[in-house]
């Protein structure tokens, strides 16, 4: 007898965003969801090919190794999404999160990244397995925040780790869990879990028999609540083969229709682009048939952005260069094996030109790795005095000997003299923002303490700088989020919050959707001391 997994999953694009940014796929020995980001840029294709990358690993495993192969095969998909962002700079930014399950004899190996999350059914206890890499869990294990408040921070969905281009070699959290027959695991994206607290999802993971309808009321549930984001749902159960049973029929899953007609016109820009310049207007299609007739050889479900990408042969393509670095990994280690006792290696060669190659060859890397540097500060913004007024910073305030890496993007009239003492004290400091939503949300909380101290407004008109001459339609604010339903913050693949940022934030829940779902212009809005932002 041998176990193996019985398995239900859906991906759904939600009530708010234009396209599925989430993956799953669910097989009898492998169950991965990853929810990309990235905006419109390239989050479906992180998580498309980051999971597309790991599907070859459904197949039995005897103990061995497995769990550093999970691990490896993980690190591989990350470099892989640096490899498409220098191929194709559109895509710069671009991540996702991965939590993923292989099943190894009598044990699961878990890998986890970000804020996705793997719950476990077993022996009568639901509990998480997995913990959230974002800012608010770091507040929470440092004692800093109460669990209860992190629902309402203004940071929570800030992200501390994820897969990408962010990071050569990420950390992962790495597990080795004893399995029993009749144990079941829930592997969900953020939007879930945003909707559904863990009182109700355990309620029904409990009390639904069938795996599919499991899967099906957790993400009926889910949009019910408003789905702000895109939900992913993957359930799997741990079973004991006797030899005799049948095999599982395949079961293919391809987007709603809904989810299909949006996410074509969404994912065409940046997807055909990266096949475009990767391989050539020929090969993706090729690939994707050669990736679906490996996928339809063993029973599997493959949904969100990761079946559409299957479907239509946009993002494939990272799969085939996965095999093919995998098969120069090979060669490689054949070539460095030792040599045999009748093989005598061949002594090196000492050439002259060596030293003033690795010289120069220093020096180019060192100038890329400031030019990168210097592109990554004009991707921040903070929020800081200018003079007497308020102002939105794009960069870092620090400088590189004369170089200042951060200049005024915007001017409020917002006074820094009429804010409290220890605002102003934050403001010659400067409060970071993940990216321009949430510097416009600073300048929302700073408006607002002006008007909760009843201060006369400033008259005029607004003084800006930059793009901000012209009014830009930005994120509203939800002053009531309903008790089901929390709109998710607008997410970050870099680390910038910081606790400075969160101590001057208000505790009112806020929607920030990406800059991609704003609707509607939030309008001007009369500050007493605070002047007009828009």
């Amino acid at each position: 007898m041998a176990y193996f997994l019985r398995f239900a999953a859906r991906s759904d694009v939600g009530m708010v965003r234009a396209k599925n940014d989430d993956s799953a796929y669910v097989g009898r020995y492998l169950a991965v969801v990853a929810d990309g980001m990235g905006g419109h840029a390239g989050g479906n294709i992180a998580s498309a090919s980051t999971v597309l990358d790991l599907v070859h690993l459904d197949r039995s495993h005897q103990r061995g190794d497995a769990g550093t192969e999970l691990a490896d095969e993980i690190q591989t998909a990350n470099s892989l999404l640096s490899e498409l962002v220098s191929t194709n700079p559109q895509l710069a930014g671009m991540g996702t999160t991965v939590t993923a399950l292989l099943l190894n004899g009598d044990r699961l190996e878990l890998a986890h990244i970000g804020d996705s999350r793997a719950y476990r059914l077993k022996n009568g206890v639901f509990e998480q397995i997995t913990t959230d890499h974002t800012f608010v869990q770091r507040l929470i294990d440092e004692g800093r925040l109460r669990p209860e408040e992190a629902d309402v921070h203004p940071h929570k969905n800030v992200l501390m780790r994820v897969l990408g281009d962010v990071d050569a070699s990420p950390e992962l959290d790495l597990q080795t869990l004893e399995v029993e027959p009749g144990e079941r695991w829930l592997l969900c994206s953020d939007g879930l879990t945003a909707v559904l607290n863990d009182r109700m999802v355990e309620q029904i993971v409990r009390e639904t028999p069938n795996l599919d309808e499991c899967v099906n009321a957790l993400v009926e549930l889910t949009l019910a609540g408003g789905s702000p984001d895109n939900v992913t749902v993957a359930v799997i159960e741990v079973a004991l083969t006797t030899g005799d049973e049948p095999e599982p029929e395949l079961r293919p899953v391809l987007p709603s229709a809904r989810e299909a007609a949006g996410e074509r016109e969404a994912s065409s820009g940046p997807a055909d682009a990266s096949a475009a310049a990767s391989e050539g207007p020929a090969e993706p299609a090729v690939r994707a048939d050669l990736i679906r007739a490996d996928l339809l050889s063993r029973p599997h479900l493959l949904v969100g952005a990761a079946a559409l990408a299957t479907e239509t042969g946009q993002i494939p393509i990272v799969t085939q260069r996965s095999t093919e670095r995998r098969a120069a990994l090979m060669l490689t280690h054949k070539a460095q094996a030792p040599a045999g006792p009748l093989e005598e290696a061949p002594a090196p060669r000492v050439r002259r030109w060596l030293g003033p190659a690795f010289v120069t060859l220093g020096v180019l890397i060192l100038l890329a790795v400031l030019g990168f540097g210097y592109t990554w500060t004009q991707t921040r913004f903070y929020v800081a005095a200018a003079g007497d007024r308020v102002a939105v910073y794009n960069g870092v305030p620090q400088t590189l000997g004369p170089i200042q890496l951060s200049h005024v993007y915007e001017r409020t009239t917002i006074p820094v003299s009429n804010l409290p003492e220890f605002r102003r004290s934050q403001l010659e400091d400067g409060l970071p923002a993940s990216d321009l939503q949430e510097a416009e949300r600073i300048i929302e909380d700073l408006r607002g303490e002006l008007r909760a101290v009843g201060c006369a407004p400033e008259g005029g008109p607004q003084a800006t700088d930059g793009p901000s001459a012209e009014p830009t339609p930005g994120p509203s604010a939800s002053a009531s989020p309903t008790p089901t339903a929390t709109p998710s913050a607008s997410r970050s693949a870099s680390p910038s919050a910081s606790p400075s940022a969160s101590a001057g934030a208000t505790s009112t829940p806020r929607a920030q959707p990406s800059p991609s779902d704003a609707q509607t212009d939030p309008g001007v809005v009369t500050a007493d001391c605070g002047g007009n932002l828009e």
